[in-house]
C-alpha cells in the first residue's frame, strides 16, 4: 500500500508540471539569490514553487477532461533529415521536443519520444499524440538541451535509447544546476552542467543558461533541489531561445535586454489551466506573446501543447488563443507559428535582414 502511495504522490507531482510557491528565507549576503541555504533553488521574480497537497486535490476535484482531438501527425522525411547537412531546419516533434539542424549540426531539446511522461511504465500521463520521429529515425544528435527534471521533460527511457544509438559519438548534453548526477548514476559522462547566466563553448556555439519562471521535482523528496532554466544558443548570425517551460516574469525582458535580439525562440503556449494554480509556472498564450515581443522576436514556435494531457484546457485550444492575442499585439500569424506533430520547417526566412 505505501508504494501505492508514493508512485501516486510521484505521478501527482508530475502533473503539477504547474504548481506553486511558499516563501523560504534568503540569504541576502548570497551572490546568486536563487540559491537558497538549505541547497534548493528560487525563481528570481517569485519565491519557490510549492503547491500546498490541499490546492493539488481541489484542483482534481473541480478540474475538467479536455475532449478528444484528432491532431493531424505530419509526413516527414527521415532520410532528408539523417542526410542533411547543408539546409537549415525546424522539426517539432511534440510536447517540447525540437531538432533544430543549423550549419551541420543536430540539436534537440527535452527529447521525449516515448508513450508516458512517468516514473513508471503502466501508469502516468500517457501520450495523446505520437512522436513526430522516434528515436530510430532521428538523425546522429551532436547537442542535447535540458530545461528540467520533470517527467514531461527529461524522459529516462529517451536518454538511454540516444546513447545506446551513439554509442562511439555520444551527444554533449547541458543541463541546468546539480542535474548532472542523474545522468552520471546512468553512466552518462558527456554532461555539462550550468548555473543561470553561465556560459559555455562548444564548437562554433556559445551556450547560455539563462533564468526562466518554473520548478523542479522527480519525487515528493526532492523539490527543487536541482535547478532550471532557458536557453540561449548562438553562434554567429544565429540565436535561439529555448524557453522549456516557464510562467511569465520578468526574466524575458532582462533577455532582450541582454541578448538585443533573437532569431528564434521555442515558446511553451499550453499547460495553463486553471490559471489559480498554473500562473506561476505555465505561461498562457497571451503571455507567451508578451514573451515574444520582451525578448525582441523575430520568430517564434509555439511548444507545449496537443502531446501530453496535463493541464485542464482544451487540447486543440492554444494554438487558437495565440492567434488572437497575437493578432492583438499586431504580430504577423509567420512571426509567432505552430507546427504539426513531426512537421519540418526549412529556415530560409531566417536569413531575412531585419
Amino acid at each position: 500500500m505505501l508504494l501505492c502511495y508514493t508512485v501516486l504522490l510521484i505521478m501527482l507531482l508530475n502533473l503539477l508540471s504547474c504548481a506553486f510557491l511558499s516563501s523560504r528565507e534568503i540569504s541576502e549576503s548570497d551572490n546568486k539569490k536563487h540559491h537558497l541555504p538549505d541547497g534548493t533553488f528560487k525563481n528570481r521574480f517569485d519565491s519557490s514553487i510549492d503547491k500546498s497537497f490541499s490546492d493539488l486535490i481541489k484542483w482534481w476535484w473541480n478540474g475538467e477532461t479536455p475532449e478528444d482531438v484528432d491532431f493531424e501527425i505530419a509526413e516527414n522525411d527521415p532520410q532528408f533529415l539523417k542526410n542533411n547537412k547543408e539546409s537549415q531546419t525546424l522539426t517539432w516533434l511534440g510536447h517540447s521536443t525540437l531538432l533544430i539542424q543549423y550549419d551541420g549540426i543536430n540539436i534537440i531539446t527535452d527529447p521525449h519520444l516515448t508513450q508516458r511522461a512517468s516514473p513508471v511504465s503502466f501508469a502516468g500521463p500517457k501520450r495523446y499524440t505520437n512522436p513526430g520521429l522516434s528515436v530510430e529515425d532521428l538523425p546522429e544528435i551532436d547537442l542535447i538541451v535540458i530545461s528540467h527534471n520533470h517527467y514531461d521533460h527529461l524522459d529516462k527511457l529517451t536518454i538511454e535509447k540516444l546513447f545506446e544509438k551513439q554509442v562511439k559519438n555520444p551527444p554533449r548534453i547541458f543541463v541546468p544546476l546539480k542535474l548532472k548526477e542523474w545522468f552520471v548514476n546512468l553512466g552518462i559522462e558527456n554532461v555539462v552542467e550550468l548555473d543561470w547566466n553561465e556560459s559555455e563553448i562548444f564548437g562554433e556555439w556559445i551556450i547560455h543558461a539563462v533564468p526562466v519562471q518554473h520548478w523542479s521535482s522527480r519525487t515528493p523528496w526532492d523539490r527543487n533541489k536541482t535547478l532550471w532554466a532557458g536557453w540561449v544558443l548562438e553562434k554567429e548570425g544565429f540565436r535561439f531561445f529555448f524557453a522549456g517551460d516557464t510562467g511569465y516574469s520578468k526574466d524575458f525582458k532582462n533577455l532582450g535586454k541582454k541578448f538585443g535580439q533573437f532569431d528564434l525562440a521555442a515558446i511553451p503556449i499550453g499547460g495553463y489551466d486553471p490559471r489559480w494554480f498554473m500562473k506561476s509556472s505555465h505561461a498562457n498564450p497571451e503571455e507567451a506573446v508578451k514573451i515574444h515581443i520582451d525578448i525582441n522576436y523575430r520568430y517564434s514556435v509555439g511548444i507545449h501543447w496537443g502531446t501530453f494531457i496535463l493541464t485542464d484546457e482544451p487540447l486543440d485550444e492554444p494554438p487558437k488563443l495565440l492567434k488572437v492575442a497575437a493578432e492583438k499585439s499586431g504580430i504577423k500569424k509567420d512571426e509567432f507559428f505552430v507546427m504539426k506533430h513531426g512537421e519540418t520547417k526549412i529556415l530560409d526566412f531566417l536569413k531575412i535582414t531585419q
